[in-house]
């Protein structure tokens, strides 16, 4: 299973790219991987991982902008078109890693 998060945040202001920087190191920190800019990525384990890491999402979020959560199956998400550009190295070495286990 995935969890997407979707974000615009603004950042017009030092205070507001401060907080848009730390919900980013946040994401990363808790081992999303960025799909592209501002949509990340993670796998879970079952519908308990989903339901803890929203609320740790939760927890961090900026005190503006926009955040969007996604949960789809990992076959949905295999099934996602690259329209344009590359995968990045961290996406081959996933998709390479969960080919091999099944």
């Amino acid at each position: 299973m995935r969890i997407m998060v979707f974000f615009d945040l603004p950042v017009t202001t030092k205070k507001k790219r401060r907080d848009y920087t730390r919900f980013r190191k946040f994401l990363t920190t808790d081992g999303y991987d960025m799909l592209q800019f501002s949509v990340y990525s993670r796998i879970v384990n079952g519908e308990d991982s989903v339901d803890k890491h929203l609320k740790r999402l939760r927890s961090n979020l900026p005190p503006e902008g926009s955040v969007r959560f996604l949960q789809i199956t990992e076959r949905q998400y295999a099934a996602m078109k690259l329209l344009l550009g590359n995968q990045t190295p961290r996406e081959k070495l996933i998709t390479t890693q969960m080919t091999l286990e099944f």
